[in-house]
């Protein structure tokens, strides 16, 4: 599943999940675009190591918050020719309950995932359109299927991007360019190991354990190749049988 020749932007990088679908997208033959905001030593610490390894990467870094600030850096990567590959993974938590849910905490949220959707996307999209070949995978989350308490914020900004990447693909199809969802489930991390010990993990999935950065960056690695190109506008779970 070669990717040569294409450049492919992944947002929210520096994570466990981001970092896996960069070294994935690299080792496939993109040049990928480590994007961070908080963590911009993460993300350039990663395209050394992706380079080392003999992968083509750099990092750009900029506030998925700010219109301002995101499509500066999407004029600044397309100055170098269209990305054809973009990964919407950047996503934040804020939790509480509904009645005690801060206006900022909700804001936060779906100020990330979604409207960073729009920010990196929509600015990316007509260079990638005009090269009639391009893989937009949005990165959602079980928590938009199912719900989940505590996270009304989280559950609508991933519902939202679900709904958003349906609409979206039946705009770009015909250009061959594919538009899908990735929803995974409990995925083995420094924020889901604190939050899902061993039993609720047993308890939860059938799989009776975590999944694995790497195998949602298998899936992530297949819906941006070749192969996939007939599967668009899906919402693809990865949850060890949650739902």
């Amino acid at each position: 599943m070669s990717l040569q020749g294409k450049r492919a932007l992944v947002t929210g990088a520096s994570g466990a999940l981001g970092t896996a679908i960069a070294e994935r997208l690299a080792r496939d033959g993109a040049t990928v675009i480590l994007h961070a905001n908080s963590r911009p030593e993460a993300v350039e610490q990663l395209a050394e190591t992706l380079k080392a390894a003999g992968g083509k990467a750099e990092s750009v870094v900029f506030d998925l918050r700010s219109d301002e600030a995101a499509k500066a850096a999407c004029e600044r990567l397309l100055a170098d020719g269209p990305v054809q590959v973009i990964v919407n993974n950047a996503g934040v938590h804020d939790d509480a309950v509904l009645p005690g849910m801060r206006p900022e905490q909700w804001h936060k949220v779906i100020d990330v995932s979604l409207n960073g959707f729009f920010r990196v996307t929509q600015p990316l999209l007509l260079p990638m359109l005009r090269t009639r070949w391009g893989r937009i995978l949005n990165i959602s989350s079980v928590a938009s299927l199912t719900g989940n308490r505590g996270q009304v914020n989280y559950a609508a900004a991933k519902g939202a991007l679900n709904s958003a990447t349906k609409a979206l693909s039946l705009e770009v199809a015909a250009r061959g360019v594919t538009v899908n969802a990735i929803a995974p489930g409990i995925i083995a991390s420094p924020m889901a190991d604190g939050t899902f010990d061993a039993a609720m993990i047993a308890q939860l999935v059938p799989a009776k354990r975590a999944g694995t950065p790497a195998e949602v960056a298998a899936l992530a690695g297949f819906l941006a190749s070749d192969e996939a190109a007939y599967i668009t506008g899906q919402v693809i779970s990865i949850n060890g049988g949650m739902i």
